[in-house]
């Protein structure tokens, strides 16, 4: 019988595709309902929305600040995107996984690719396409929050965005959040239980090996 507690390495789920897919709603639905998972907040240097907080949708810095940053190799991502530069920082990543937290990432496939190069083996890339072109412009106008230069903008990009859906582990056609929720969930259960990720097994299994 195994006394020790069978802990399990955290895994860095990947939410990815055009604005106005969905992500962040299932993003809000995931931590709702996972206690043993965070967000992973983005740094940038864009300016805020009204309805953004610093600390809890992005942290906010200067152009120099963040520059410094990416020189010292303190962010395990970063890209320039619309003008704007955003990055994940390092350490906050690094103490969850160790401590058996899941880490959410709501990044574009630039993010992701990035993220690989650092980080490959606790990854878990998923990309949320809209059911329709169509769709994505009305939810996209539906937020009421971007001028019509920044929603035209969001359009063009789409299309090279979902271009990009072959690079990533599981694809998920958000037509309905609440089936889209259920795929989320049996991909986490999946992905949770991998060899690699429960070190607590190889004791485990050498017990049950060993002589008598």
């Amino acid at each position: 019988m195994l006394n020790k507690p069978r802990a399990r390495r955290g895994l860095m789920l990947i939410l990815s595709g055009p604005s106005g897919a969905g992500k962040t709603v299932l993003t809000r639905l995931l931590l709702a309902e996972y206690k043993d998972m965070e967000l992973s907040v983005s740094m940038t240097t864009r300016v805020p929305r009204p309805s953004e907080v610093d600390g809890e949708h992005y942290h906010f810095v200067g152009e120099d600040a963040f520059r410094t940053m990416a020189e010292n190799g303190e962010f395990l991502e970063w890209a320039e995107v619309f003008g704007a530069y955003y990055g994940t920082p390092r350490a906050a990543v690094e103490d969850a996984l160790a401590n058996g937290r899941d880490v959410l990432f709501d990044i574009d496939w630039q993010g992701a690719q990035q993220l690989k190069q650092s980080a490959a083996s606790d990854l878990v890339k998923v990309f949320v396409l809209p059911p329709s072109l169509e769709e994505l412009e009305a939810r996209l106008r539906k937020r009421d929050q971007d001028s019509e230069k920044v929603i035209t903008d969001r359009m063009a990009r789409a299309r090279d965005e979902i271009s990009h859906w072959g690079e990533y582990h599981y694809v998920i056609v958000n037509e309905d959040v609440e089936k889209s929720m259920n795929d989320l969930r049996a991909i986490l259960a999946a992905e949770r239980r991998l060899r690699k990720r429960q070190p607590w097994l190889n004791d485990f299994v050498r017990n049950l090996i060993q002589p008598f």
